[in-house]
């Protein structure tokens, strides 16, 4: 059946047009099998992906239910049509957010009736060139679906991901024709919604389908000066019809101590859960305003909530009456609130707030492009906290020196560090985990790295050519085709064996388990290993609002949001001076020496390009170095398994040789030295990965983008599955 008409779209009895799955089983079968060949000779270059939603819903309209949306170009013909917009000279710019926002509200409209008629939009894209997530993005996010992107797809690699993602989606179980309504004691209010869902009213949310992987998050405000009652209630109903016709109701309820100390409030906050809800706020704010105010945001409020950790119960006065604590930028009370340390529960926060300002959602310059940027945007806006600190903290993994145990099943008894040493249902044991630094990278070694949606596989150099051949069937990968260079998952037992970490990794409490797509970065190949560097967030990065290293935001975050972040490092492939005394900018000495205050802007290495405005956050020229208290470091924390934390012990001294991994949890990440601001990034930090140390002075720091997206490798290299544009960033430097 053709239907040529695009504005006047006619269906004929669309009634009768749905089957029953069962019946139909063979002629639906045969469909699908034909489906690949039946527009093979088609040479159309447009889409009317308009008409044919408009098409789907009076087909769909009168039952409801799930409608997956495939599309792999940007829609040009009939109702919904869009013109390219993207415009690389706004990219990273505050006007970077016009790209983030949907075009027209075509597509908003359409998803508010799609939701009306309780119809659920799950939607996968296969783009090779701009498509305008930003306004396709307005159908699963209204009608409480997902968002699934594939660019550049390759059935070899893709095909297995997208393969398990649509049998997720199509098979776990659904609540449909759904509504939720949270609510709370009376004197708090809700005052925002986070997800996926269509608003009714002013508090009902409307979801034509909720699954498990379905998450809202909201905010809850003081209503009223005081709250009266000892405990503060939320509850939330959900109505919803069961995959077998019946109507049901789930409520959950929770009660909430209230205290009016403000130790016990500090006490409770767990930093997983507020790392993840400070994300999607922050979404918010940037999507209304622009990337450097979400930004701001996440600074501000890391710096405001480890600021009143320190302040304590301690009672403020003002002129004798009762005061709110100092706002930001006032004085802190002297020094002895700054060398309080940062209560256990809450010192991995400026790690993570760290990490999530590099994240690809918010990070700056111009080599992200904004489709990928709207849907990580989207997949960050609906993860659970497990997920989300992942994808904010990925998860790095030393496989050439991992223990003959690890990729086997844990013979050990369960313990509270589970999450940290095993992974998946049958408890899969899990490698050495290392902090995200180029620093832990070596060229004799091979890395993993997971952050839950990418996987990465960076094979060195100087590898060993024994567990090449177990895992690619070559002894070496100078001069291959990485296009035609595959991952073995049998064979052998250590192909064997991180098989079964990869899959792991992927396994959660649901029968549906999905499929991770592994990329292989070659050391050199400059398009793909850029991209992993990415994840490097423990390093200064060249762009607005990341050049902290870790080091430094957290001497920024101690001393109360003093300062600003450090002014534009030389290039990463500068060399590093060797150690000596004070003396003029130039090559840096040890960490731990007494250097002057840098010199001004204008007077050190020229900035990286497309460098964007300064952070609203943290006015004022770099913090001198060896001023003021260093940041206090608490001793590590023994419960629950967190990722990488500061280091035990107290003031750190120099670099210290590689040490052991300790069992209870990822290793820390590397501390500030003593007295203020760290050296470049290029700097050996406290402990090392177990088995060869990497080259004298570490891997040299991730390339600054120099414009557009990260260029295909050279030839014989895999060309990066996103979008290039641009020359290519100037390669790493070892020595």
């Amino acid at each position: 059946l053709v239907v040529a008409d695009l504005v006047e779209l006619f269906v004929p009895a669309p009634d009768d047009l749905l089957v029953n799955l069962q019946e139909s089983r063979e002629v639906i079968d045969v469909f699908l099998e034909n489906l690949p060949t039946m527009f093979e000779k088609n040479t159309s270059q447009n889409a009317c992906l308009g008409p044919a939603l408009k098409a789907a819903f009076t087909v769909t309209k009168h039952i409801g239910g799930k409608m997956c949306v495939f599309q792999s170009v940007l829609p040009t013909l009939g109702d919904g049509a869009l013109a390219p917009r993207e415009n690389v000279s706004i990219m990273g710019t505050p006007d970077e957010v016009k790209l983030l926002r949907p075009a027209m509200n075509w597509y908003k409209d359409t998803a508010v009736e799609f939701s009306r008629a309780q119809i659920s939009v799950d939607m996968f894209l296969f783009p090779r060139a701009y498509i305008d997530v930003a306004s396709l993005a307005e159908l699963p996010k209204i009608t409480a679906g997902t968002l699934h992107t594939y660019p550049g797809f390759n059935y070899d690699v893709d095909g297995p991901r997208f393969e398990s993602e649509l049998c997720r989606g199509l098979t776990q179980h659904t609540a449909f024709e759904a509504v939720m309504r949270i609510r709370c004691t009376r004197g708090m209010r809700i005052s925002n919604f986070y997800g996926n869902f269509f608003v009714r009213g002013t508090d009902l949310l409307a979801l034509p389908n909720c699954t498990s992987d379905s998450v809202f998050a909201f905010d809850l405000v003081h209503d009223e000066p005081n709250v009266t009652s000892s405990v503060v209630t939320v509850q939330s109903a959900l109505l919803y019809t069961s995959s077998e016709g019946e109507r049901r109701i789930r409520v959950v309820t929770q009660a909430i101590p209230v205290s009016s100390l403000a130790s016990e409030i500090i006490g409770s906050v767990d930093a997983d859960t507020v790392t993840a809800l400070l994300a999607k706020q922050a979404l918010d704010i940037g999507i209304k305003s622009n990337l450097d105010n979400a930004r701001g945001k996440l600074q501000q409020a890391c710096v405001e909530l480890i600021r009143a950790s320190k302040e304590g119960d301690r009672p403020r006065t003002v002129s004798g009456y009762a005061a709110p604590p100092p706002m930001h930028g006032q004085q802190q009370g002297g020094p002895e609130g700054e060398s309080k340390p940062i209560p256990d529960n809450l010192k991995l926060l400026p790690l993570y707030t760290l990490a999530l300002m590099k994240n690809v959602a918010f990070r700056g310059g111009t080599d992200v492009h904004p489709d990928e940027r709207v849907h990580a945007i989207q997949r960050l806006t609906g993860m659970d906290v497990l997920n989300s600190k992942h994808f904010v903290y990925p998860r790095m993994f030393s496989l050439h020196d991992m223990s003959p145990s690890a990729g086997l099943p844990s013979n050990m008894a369960p313990t509270d560090d589970d999450a940290v040493r095993v992974a998946g249902q049958d408890r899969i044991e899990l490698p050495t985990v290392l902090n995200l630094t180029v620093d832990r990278l070596s060229s004799s070694g091979i890395f993993l790295l997971d952050n839950g949606i990418d996987t990465f596989l960076w094979v060195g150099r100087s590898s060993d050519p024994a567990i090449l051949n177990s895992l690619f069937g070559t002894n070496s990968l100078e001069g291959v085709n990485m296009m035609e260079v595959k991952l073995q998952t049998s064979g052998n037992d250590f192909a064997s064996r991180l098989n079964a970490i990869v899959s792991a990794l992927r396994e959660d409490n649901t029968p549906h388990n999905l499929a991770a797509k592994v990329t292989i970065v070659r050391e050199g190949d400059h398009g793909l290993e850029s991209r992993f560097f990415w994840h490097m967030i423990e390093d200064s990065a060249s762009f607005n609002g990341g050049t902290f290293s870790y080091d430094d935001f957290v001497q920024f975050v101690s001393s109360g949001g003093q300062g600003g972040p450090p002014g534009p490092r030389g290039p990463p492939n500068m060399p590093q001076g060797p150690p000596g005394p004070p003396g003029p900018p130039g090559p840096p000495g040890p960490p731990n020496m007494n250097q002057g205050p840098p010199p001004p802007m204008g007077q050190r290495a020229p900035p990286p390009m497309n460098q964007g405005p300064p952070p609203p956050m943290g006015q004022g020229p770099p913090p001198p170095m060896n001023r003021g208290p260093p940041p206090p470091m608490p001793p590590q924390q023994s419960q629950g398994p967190p990722p990488p934390g500061p280091p035990p012990g107290g003031m750190p001294g120099p670099p210290m040789p590689s040490q052991g991994f300790n069992p209870q949890g990822p290793p820390p990440p590397h501390q500030p030295p003593s007295g203020g601001m760290a050296p470049p990034p290029q700097q050996q930090y406290g402990r090392g990965p177990p088995g060869p140390p990497p080259p004298a002075g570490g891997m040299a720091p991730p390339p600054p983008a120099m414009g557009g997206m990260p260029p295909p490798p050279p030839p014989g290299g895999m060309p990066p599955p996103q979008y290039g544009r641009g020359p290519p960033p100037p390669p790493p430097q070892y020595r």
